[in-house]
Order: C-alpha cells, then structure tokens, then sequence
C-alpha cells in the first residue's frame, strides 16, 4: 500500500526525479513525461466529471474506473522492465489485457446507439462533452510520449492499446455527454471561407 507522510522531499531539487525502481533520471525524461501526460489526462478526466449534471448511461462510473486505471498505466510506465538477466525485488503493476477489454466493451456499448457520423466534430456542446474532447486530446498526446518511448525502450504492450482504446472510449463518450449525440458540433469544412 503506498503511504504518503511527506508531501515534499527535496529530491528533484536538482532536476532529477526516482523510477518505480529507484532509479534516478531527468525529470524531462521520456519516461517521465509519458507517465506525467498519463497524470495529466486523469486530471482533465476529473475536471470532466464535475460537468455531469446528467449521467444517464453512467459515464461518472466508467470514467471513476478509468481514473484508477490511469494510476495503474502510470505506475506501470515508471516502472522499467528490468535488463536482460535482472530481475526485479516485487511483481510490478502492469496494465493489463482485461483492462483493454473493457474498455472496448464499453466503447463498443456507447456506441451502439449513436447515430453514424457523416463529418467530423468539433470539441463543444455540453460542458461535460467539451472536457471529454479535452481529455481525449491529451490521452493522445500521452499516446505519442509512450509510443516514443516504446522505440528506445521496453513497454507492456498491454499499456499502448490501454492508451489507444481509452482516446476512442473518451470520444464516444463525449457524444453521449452531447445528449447521445444530438447537440454535437459538426465541422462544416470551408464553412467560414
């Protein structure tokens, strides 16, 4: 269990931050900022669920999960597999296939009584849409930080389609957010030339 008594600790001072595993690297690190775009979108999904005025598909529980998920993936990225021939002291948290499953599971239940889209939308309408739009972006962004990262470094594979899955999750919510839909901003292209 992680038990937190010191809220500062003086330690990246220099600029330096601690893995999972203790060891000690830049603070604009890769790895740390793939694992600090996944806390990024956590917070930007928390900003969202306090723009639910309704919530009749149940989008606060979903994305409640998907918070905690989050801290899963982050745990997971800070933590490096160990190299070849090492072995590490614990079992560390890894994202897992069952996390992804549900997630298209849920994608694929808020989908399906969505009307087809015939253009793209733009992020708006409700003020719980507009956040998820927000929050879809920057899962994104943490998408492209650990896909960079996978190049240079080992990555649970389970951990980039966890990311991948949740964008297209945030996305469909966001229309339900939108009254399943119907108050969704479609872009007009070349609609202000």
């Amino acid at each position: 269990m992680v038990q937190l008594t010191r809220i500062y600790t003086k330690g990246g001072d220099k600029g330096k931050t601690s893995l999972g595993t203790g060891k000690r690297v830049p603070k604009h690190d890769l790895r740390v900022a793939a694992y600090g775009t996944v806390d990024e979108a956590n917070a930007t999904i928390g900003l969202v669920r306090l723009h639910l005025t309704t919530d009749p598909f149940g989008i606060d529980a979903i994305l409640g999960r998907v918070q905690n998920d989050l801290f899963d993936l982050g745990a997971d990225l800070c933590t490096p597999e160990p190299p070849e021939g090492e072995t590490l002291e614990w079992e560390p948290l890894r994202v897992t296939e069952s996390q992804v499953e549900r997630l298209e599971q849920e994608i694929d239940q808020a989908n399906a009584d969505l009307q087809p889209l015939n253009s793209f939308i733009l992020p708006g309408g409700t003020a719980a849409a507009a956040h998820l739009h927000l929050a879809r972006t920057v899962a994104r962004r943490a998408e492209r930080e650990i896909t960079a990262l996978a190049e240079v470094e080992a990555i649970n594979s389970a951990a980039i389609r966890y990311i991948n899955r949740l964008s297209d999750l945030l996305f469909v919510l966001g229309r339900k957010a939108n009254d399943n839909g119907a108050s969704d901003v479609l872009w007009i292209p070349g609609g202000n030339r």
